[in-house]
């Protein structure tokens, strides 16, 4: 297309960003700058979003300035805007780009509220719920789902159900399916595993696989082996190729040391051909996303990061840090679970930001699941011996580790 539109240009974005293609996207918008192609607030925003999903902080900062070039100024583009730094680890730059407009809509508050809700900055997030009272801009289902979230995430059962009986009084406001989902990830996520399977029954809506997946996370942190057997099924009926539902029934056997069943369920995985995701954990340095998986050793520098990890658990050890075995569900020796959690991807990245990154800046890690127990209190550790802030983005929220603790208050 040698002579691309305007419109073209966009459609481009557009579909780029829709399809997942978030690197594409960022490709085609540096060579639209280079043509000198003028960009539209829509096209500004896709691009954004496209930052938001990959954490790309250098890129996102690049595009406000861009924004500011181009003389945007409305709530679209700032509402992109405060979501972008969140989701990059830069909750500080996000407020402050909030409190700075003076004109907010509904769209703005719901992104602010959403980068507390992620960051665990329940207090936050709160006063800025009750702040949109005072200033009469009603909540929409956007603002009641990151509220659920964030009691979800903290723990907070009572401030939950409040939020949930605000949201079913509202009469602006239809409860739909992700409310009730985030309704019984808050019951689930606190023990209460029956009350969350009753809420399953008596809601207005089929349980999705999301509902059961979440009930069957609970069950497994809780010891519920036999409704974590009634949620799986649930889940290989909805869900059939995906793997990690195999695997999450697998964890809660071996969690009670039932390694008979476990055999039989991770049996039952490969039979069925489902597929387990692979953990990966990424960083930027310097311009450039560095991803690592566990016992990675094809990156360049894999040397230095093995080296800094053994001299990080010899200062561990100094302490008394005791790795935490019982996150390692195989049935193996004690000493080869050991070696298994040493070499975890969000280690290995670690490692890596330590060698890479100066001392005054925050190293931030990027996960596509689950941080698990081992290296949860490994972060911790380290971040009281090197007198560093990590913050790790996992699928469920940001931990920012600070002097021996997390922000998420060790509930995740």
């Amino acid at each position: 297309m040698p002579d691309k539109t305007l419109v073209a240009w966009s459609s481009l974005f557009a579909g780029y960003v829709q399809n997942g293609l978030h690197k594409e996207a960022l490709c085609l918008f540096r060579n639209a700058q280079r043509e000198g192609v003028k960009l539209t607030e829509f096209t500004l925003s896709a691009i954004i979003s496209a930052c938001a999903s990959l954490a790309l902080k250098i890129e996102g900062t690049q595009l406000h300035a861009v924004i500011v070039k181009c003389g945007f100024h409305g709530n679209f583009l700032a509402a992109s805007l405060v979501d972008v730094y969140a989701r990059c680890g830069q909750i500080e730059k996000s407020y402050a780009l909030f409190a700075y407009m003076e004109q907010k809509n509904v769209v703005i508050w719901n992104a602010m509220i959403g980068g507390f809700s992620r960051h665990a900055h329940s207090w936050e997030a709160m006063i800025l719920f009750e702040k949109m009272h005072q200033l009469r801009i009603f909540p929409n289902e956007v603002t009641y789902l990151s509220m659920l979230s964030l009691c979800s995430h903290a723990g907070l059962v009572e401030e939950g159900r409040h939020y949930f009986n605000l949201l079913i009084s509202d009469r602006t406001v239809e409860p739909n399916v992700l409310h009730y989902s985030c309704m019984v990830d808050v019951l689930g996520r606190s023990g209460k595993t029956d009350e969350a399977w009753k809420l399953l029954h008596k809601m207005p809506f089929e349980p999705t696989a999301s509902m059961w997946g979440s009930l069957l996370g609970s069950c497994r942190n809780y010891n519920n082996s036999d409704l974590a057997r009634i949620a799986a099924e649930q889940l290989f009926q909805l869900e059939p190729d995906n793997g990690g539902n195999h695997v999450l029934l697998s964890n809660v056997y071996a969690a009670s040391g039932n390694w008979e069943n476990v055999l039989m369920a991770r049996k039952y995985l490969k039979d069925s051909g489902a597929k387990k995701e692979m953990g990966r954990s990424w960083i930027e340095a310097k311009g450039k996303i560095h991803v690592f998986v566990v016992g990675e050793r094809k990156h360049p520098a894999i040397t230095d990061i093995y080296n800094k990890l053994e001299e990080i658990y010899h200062d561990m050890k100094k302490i008394a840090h005791i790795t935490k075995i019982e996150c390692d569900l195989h049935d193996v020796h004690d000493d080869q679970k050991e070696d298994l959690l040493k070499h975890h991807s969000e280690k290995l990245a670690l490692a890596f930001g330590l060698i890479s990154l100066p001392p005054n800046i925050p190293i931030i890690i990027h996960k596509n699941l689950r941080i698990c127990g081992d290296c949860h209190s490994f972060m911790k550790v380290a971040a009281h011996i090197t007198k560093r802030l990590f913050i790790v983005r996992d699928t469920n929220r940001f931990h920012h580790f600070k002097d021996g603790s997390c922000s998420c208050g060790d509930f995740w």
